[in-house]
């Protein structure tokens, strides 16, 4: 990268080879063209006006040729300036400050850059503010609920919002945070941690929020609650009072998003009963989440705008005793889904809990979405459950879904695993495209839904192990079911088929061992270009 010195308030840039070639033509097409053109222009109107002859040409350049030459020279001193200054696409010029603040004020929630650490108190800027000068102690022992929130209203009373920081410490709280309006809580981390609790290490680094109110009432206020274009970012949630090797007892959620563009990112929810709720929470922005929520790790409800949930991985970093695991096993959702208008889910993972992805009917009704990247490993009853969806439907997409139970990791947990359950409810489509499935699980899907869902350059392998009955890997009892370029990877029966089934279409997989579809009445059932061991 070049630059070259610019009046203050601009800022240059040229990125390539071939930015400097269009530079290039660009400050010829300023500064040269008109140079060209008024030349031009002046000798046209001397010849018209003149009406000289060719001969006396000459004699009118050699009188005329300094002040051409000067005005000239002026003309290109003139665009060059104005060039330098403005013209230029690779020359913008820098935003005044109060229109840099309420562009971070309204984009805050999507940045993915750390914001700015400040050491020297007397660097600060006008919106930031430390929690420490508000009587904040991380010390273990102090109750920070009323410094905090001092912090965070005092930020919230300015025009434009601002950032509180927390520095590094333990901080307890016996009452709830609320985050006002354009104000960002922010700790130290620059991206989210992970505490290994369970293999001895100690959640003493950084900053971590610990949460005393609400034991025993998970319907009680949530600790933080994140308002409209607010954050809570790089901090840890650590109940404190939560006990390992025993039964978890309940506590509020741990973060509630509740208003328009609401965001919470790079936040470890270390042994939250609860993680985050997101309701009537529209542009919602859940981001670079970890930690072993016990109960429900991300909920969502009532969203009518598009909402984004990414990279978040739920594993049992905090305890993996087995009757603290028998909640979690037996009643744990990684994930649960009510009413959301095209909401956006990528890279996530969680292992070891009752349902990874639950998509349910509110009472506000139920979702459509895209999903890419989803993960759940060790899910005891389904990895994906489905009991309603919008006509919209379901896509998911990369998906890699394991299903399966271990008595020596949960030995009081009663499952029936299979990977995907479709229940009778559901009346949405639900699609599946290049995902892996295996377990060792009974089933690979359970359908019994009335919508349509389909597998499509899927993977099979590691069922009918669980009973050991002959179990299909997809059984079908309602709806209508496609299964096209999917490749079966182990023999056994394939697909079975119940009387209440009313379309089918079965076209081009690939099945080990024998080709077995059974049929036990479906209404239309179109089958063809199935490759097994047996034709």
């Amino acid at each position: 990268h070049k630059s070259r010195q610019l009046p203050y308030g601009c800022d240059f840039h040229v990125d390539s080879l071939f930015g400097h070639a269009v530079l290039g033509l660009d400050c010829v097409c300023v500064c040269v063209l008109p140079v060209l053109y008024l030349v031009v222009f002046h000798w046209l109107f001397v010849l018209v006006n003149c009406q000289l002859k060719t001969q006396e040409i000459s004699m009118l350049w050699g009188r005329y040729q300094w002040r051409s030459l000067a005005l000239a020279t002026i003309i290109v001193a003139v665009a060059c300036f104005q060039h330098t200054n403005a013209s230029s696409p690779f020359i913008r010029p820098r935003p005044s400050a109060p229109t840099m603040r309420a562009r971070s004020s309204l984009n805050r929630h999507q940045a993915q850059t750390p914001l700015p650490r400040y050491t020297d108190r007397s660097s600060y800027p006008t919106d930031f503010y430390n929690v420490v000068d508000f009587g904040a102690k991380g010390d273990n022992a102090t109750d920070n609920t009323a410094a905090f929130q001092s912090a965070l209203n005092t930020a919230g009373n300015t025009t434009m919002g601002g950032v509180v920081f927390a520095p590094a410490g333990l901080y307890r709280f016996k009452g709830n945070l609320v985050i006002p309006k354009a104000v960002v809580l922010q700790g130290s981390y620059h991206s989210v941690p992970s505490h290994a609790v369970v293999s001895g290490e100690s959640v003493d680094d950084g900053t971590v929020l610990m949460p005393l109110a609400g034991r025993g009432n998970e319907s009680a206020t949530p600790f933080i609650t994140v308002t409209e274009d607010a954050m809570l970012t790089g901090v840890v949630i650590f109940h404190v009072e939560q006990i390992p090797n025993q039964l978890p007892v309940p506590y509020p959620y741990a973060v509630f998003l509740n208003a328009n563009n609401a965001a919470v990112t790079d936040v470890e929810i270390l042994n939250a009963f609860n993680g985050i709720k997101a309701v009537q929470a529209h542009r919602h922005y859940i981001a670079r989440i970890q930690g072993q929520p016990l109960n429900i790790g991300v909920f969502v409800d009532e969203t009518y705008d598009i909402g984004r949930i990414e990279d978040v991985h739920f594993n049992p970093w905090y305890c993996n005793h087995v009757d603290f695991m028998y909640w979690q096993t037996t009643y744990g959702r990684s994930f649960v889904f009510g009413r959301s208008d095209w909401e956006y889910v990528f890279n996530t993972f969680s292992f070891a809990y009752a349902i990874g992805y639950h998509f349910i009917e509110t009472s506000t009704g139920s979702m459509n979405g895209n999903f890419l990247g989803l993960g759940a490993d060790y899910a005891c009853n389904a990895s994906v459950q489905v009991d309603a969806s919008q006509p919209a439907g379901l896509l998911i997409t990369n998906g890699e879904f394991t299903s399966f139970h271990d008595s020596s990791f949960a030995p009081k947990a009663v499952s029936d695993p299979a990977q995907v359950v479709v229940n009778p409810d559901n009346t949405g489509p639900v699609h599946f495209v290049t995902t892996s499935f295996w377990g060792p699980s009974n089933h690979v899907a359970r359908l019994s839904g009335k919508g349509t869902t389909s597998f499509t350059s899927c993977s099979f392998v590691q069922w009918d192990l669980v009973h050991k009955n002959g179990s299909a890997a997809i059984t079908a009892t309602d709806g209508s079911l496609i299964v096209q370029g999917c490749d079966f990877q182990q023999p056994g029966a394939q697909i079975e088929l119940g009387n209440n089934v009313d379309k089918v279409v079965i076209l081009g997989n690939v099945m080990t061992g024998k080709k077995t579809i059974i049929d036990n009445g479906a209404k239309n059932v179109q089958e063809g270009f199935n490759a097994a061991d047996d034709n």
